[in-house]
């Protein structure tokens, strides 16, 4: 490779590192782009002028309040930028547009009263899609398309090997996608990306390691990030939770082999203990109900929390849907029940809680798969 490719090479990088930075931290100076890349002042403001031109950023004048020095101009990633995120579940589809930055711009969930095919699938998002072009995203540059299956996708070619509550397997989604939209898709698995989501821009941010669960109407299911790195396994398959046998008293039917978690810590279980049938009814009947199943569920929870807790040494373990729920009727009692099955020494730096993105971190976990490809070559990405 000759040194024209290497000078274009470093660019490209710094460009990404530029943009990364400013998606995932929100609005910085100048100053502060110097001091975290370590690049000088000047190759930074090149860098900024060039994302600003390609309407990847633009820049605002400094808080005209700060007095000492001479304050640098604040660079804020492009609202104008967005990703569409797609969530299908068995009871809905949702698709929102996300801003590079990491805020949901608008969407739309589409309650389903069957099963979802993948052409299906295609077909209502590229409906919404060329519905928010000639209206809400008129004016926006549409990055790509990420969507977050509850199921097992292969990390090599987006895949969705089994998505068994959505009855899909060995699917392709993401061509009838792009066919339709005009616009490249990535697959990723749903509750990896929530991972992703929290850890970027929710309860999560500024932890190195993290344990994620999820808890929906597909079951249970989980993300790892080890050493500020979503680890997804030889295949992208890991994080699969719910399918771990719970070796506990509290299992409903301990004659029946191959039970797993997510068929014992299990939303439709919930719902039929406590006489409700949607998940705001679930977390206020949760909020003022104590029942047997309740109690029951909660011990099993907490016992599998331990055994991930104990294995993987996290400093924080994230719980989302109906999960951070069952915690919520009593967190710190919920807590303690983790750490006493633990060692002593991880469970002293360990802290728990509930997913801070609520129903969005889907969504936004889905839309980073697009702004990933975006940082990965800026000017590329923007043409």
């Amino acid at each position: 490779m000759g040194s024209g490719s290497n000078v274009e090479g470093v660019r490209r990088q710094n460009l990404g590192t530029i943009l990364q930075l400013v998606h995932h931290a929100g609005p910085l100076s100048r100053a502060a782009l110097t001091q975290r890349t370590g690049l000088n002042r000047s190759t930074v403001g090149g860098l900024v002028v060039a994302l600003a031109e390609h309407g990847l950023v633009h820049e605002r004048e400094p808080d005209p309040t700060r007095r000492v020095g001479r304050p640098s101009p604040t660079v804020v990633p492009s609202r104008d930028v967005v990703a569409i995120a797609v969530n299908p579940e068995v009871d809905a589809l949702e698709i929102g547009a996300v801003e590079l930055g990491g805020s949901v711009r608008v969407r739309t969930r589409q309650e389903i009263g069957h099963l979802l095919s993948p052409d299906e699938t295609a077909e209502r998002v590229a409906a919404v899609v060329a519905g928010w072009t000639a209206d809400a995203l008129a004016e926006c540059r549409i990055a790509g398309v990420g969507v977050a299956v509850p199921g097992l996708v292969r990390d090599a070619d987006g895949i969705v090997r089994n998505a068994p509550h959505l009855k899909w397997q060995d699917v392709d989604l993401a061509s009838p996608i792009a066919q339709r939209t005009g616009l490249h898709t990535s697959i990723g698995n749903d509750a990896s990306l929530g991972a992703l989501a929290e850890w970027l821009f929710g309860a999560a941010h500024g932890h190195s390691d993290i344990v994620y669960l999820n808890g929906g109407a597909s079951g249970i299911g989980g993300g790892v990030i080890l050493g500020g790195h979503s680890i997804g396994g030889a295949g992208g398959y890991a994080g699969e939770w719910g399918q771990n046998s719970p070796s506990i008293s509290d299992a409903v039917d301990r004659r029946v082999p191959g039970g797993v978690l997510e068929d014992e810590v299990n939303r439709a279980r919930l719902f039929a203990a406590l006489g409700v049938s949607d998940d705001d009814r679930l977390a206020d009947a949760l909020a003022s109900t104590a029942t047997a199943e309740v109690g029951r569920q909660r011990r099993i929870l907490a016992a599998s929390l331990a055994n991930a807790a104990n294995t993987l040494n996290p400093s924080m373990i994230v719980l989302g849907g109906f999960l951070a729920a069952l915690r919520a009727t009593d967190p710190e009692s919920f807590d303690a029940q983790v750490r006493s099955q633990m060692l002593a020494a991880p469970a002293e730096q360990l802290a728990i809680r509930s997913a801070a993105l609520a129903d969005a971190r889907l969504l936004i976990g889905a839309a980073e798969r697009v702004f990933e490809r975006v940082v990965a070559d800026p000017l590329l990405a923007a043409r």
